[in-house]
């Protein structure tokens, strides 16, 4: 069995509690539209670290893991072993 790791961003769920839209946060960070939207979405291969202290700047956010978290998912491989 192998498992697959999977980033996760928590940035919708914060922007719910908060009230404030996508748009409002990429206002806000200076970032496009299109960047917030992707990085929530989890589309984008490649999260560049400005843009994470950005949102983490304007949403008041300290501590990393409560903007993103590491997901494992375990798949079965075929019965091949590593």
């Amino acid at each position: 069995m192998r498992s697959r790791v999977h980033i996760v961003t928590k940035i919708d769920k914060i922007l719910e509690q908060r009230g404030m839209t996508q748009g409002k946060l990429a206002e806000l960070t200076k970032l496009r539209p299109s960047t917030i939207s992707e990085i929530i979405r989890g589309t984008r291969s490649v999260i560049n670290k400005e843009h994470l202290a950005k949102i983490a700047e304007v949403l008041d956010i300290t501590e990393i893991n409560e903007l993103i978290e590491i997901q494992y998912e375990t798949k079965k491989d075929g019965g091949r072993s590593e």
